[in-house]
């Protein structure tokens, strides 16, 4: 320390006095304020409060009831699962997240070919990844509405399709799960295409598929469309118990069957789908397509009934001038719309389409 710094050191504070007058300028600063802060604060409660009485009660509850209704995302079960830690629930898989966006964070499983599942042991996440270009084939699994990754049928499937021979991604859409923000039609349409890009980036020559059940159908026929127009067709889309599009589908769901019954509900319910843009239309999505498309379907499936599945086959069939590329394959009774996975026809559809495809 130099002789100025001393002195400087040395210098005297400024006199209390001062200090005192400088706290009181503030407070009286800030009392000057505070009306007009609680002025902007009441115009603010006033604007809101107009905003909402200007909607009608079926504009204020109806959206939201009906966002709930067809994502059913607020159901996490099971609830004693910790998905970060996937391996005490499926062996040779790790977690990870992605981001499609600013804001969003995906969760995602990543499950090794149990053939390699003794190579996986006590390995992270880089060597996963890594994996993805071993030549083994992968799927990306885009699941329906409710519950997460580790839903007991998705974890069953998971297990089928790594006993077959595939590396399985496992995606928990924006609002599913553990992962953050909201679901709408355009980001669970933007998560399914990251996590496609994403894969794809890594697998090397190795071909991905995209598999959507039930309202992931339709979030993989609009992600599929999407890359389509970008120039970059989907390798392969397997649609297990799909719909033509939303407004047909869900007046089938058992919490909206009685909207059959009151016209009036109805059509308010389907003005609302359209108002929020809700419509995952797989039966215009096909007529874009060039990826091969095997369809999946339960004979005795209630939720989402066979009829959609052949209607959409037949969408698919007539557009596609390679009829070769579309196959569908129905599922006798006793698998009903979740336990396709149980049916030993499942792995063994899956493996002679992609193989023909893949050739």
């Amino acid at each position: 320390m130099d002789a100025r710094d001393c002195e400087a050191a040395s210098e005297p504070g400024p006199p209390a006095c001062a200090c005192a007058a400088s706290w009181w300028e503030m407070v009286l600063r800030n009392l000057r304020s505070f009306p007009r802060a609680c002025s902007a604060l009441v115009r603010n409660i006033a604007d809101g409060y107009r905003s909402f009485t200007r909607k009608s009660f079926k504009e204020r509850v109806f959206p939201p009831l009906v966002n709930m209704m067809i994502y059913f995302n607020f159901y996490k079960t099971p609830l004693l699962v910790d998905l970060k830690k996937p391996e005490s629930t499926i062996a040779h898989t790790v977690n990870f997240f992605v981001r499609p966006e600013p804001g969003v964070l995906l969760g995602v499983w990543h499950t090794v070919p149990s053939c390699r599942g003794e190579d996986a042991k006590g390995k992270g996440r880089c060597w996963y990844e890594a994996a993805l270009h071993d030549g083994n084939p992968i799927i990306v699994y885009l699941h329906g509405s409710a519950q997460h990754r580790a839903a007991p049928h998705r974890v069953k499937l998971a297990k089928v399709l790594s006993d077959g021979g595939f590396h399985v991604l496992s995606v928990d859409y924006r609002g599913f799960g553990d992962s953050t923000g909201t679901p709408t039609e355009e980001g669970l349409t933007t998560d399914a295409i990251c996590v496609y890009e994403w894969t794809k980036a890594r697998s090397g020559g190795t071909p991905v598929c995209l598999w959507g059940h039930s309202l992931g159908t339709g979030v993989a026929t609009n992600a599929a469309r999407a890359l389509e127009a970008k120039g970059c067709p989907v390798d392969a889309i397997v649609l297990e118990a799909p719909f033509t599009n939303m407004w047909v589908a869900s007046i089938n769901y058992p919490l909206l069957k009685i909207c059959k019954k009151l016209p009036r509900c109805l059509s308010t319910f389907t003005d609302t789908l359209k108002e929020d843009k809700i419509v995952f239309p797989s039966d215009e999505n096909v007529k874009f397509l060039s990826s091969p498309i095997l369809i999946l379907h339960g004979e005795d499936d209630r939720t989402v009934p066979l009829e959609y599945g052949q209607q959409l086959y037949e969408i698919a069939r007539s557009a596609y001038r390679n009829k070769d590329r579309v196959k569908m394959v129905v599922f006798p009774p006793g698998f009903h719309h979740n336990l396709l996975c149980k049916s030993p026809m499942l792995l063994r559809s899956v493996r002679d389409f992609l193989s023909q495809q893949w050739a």
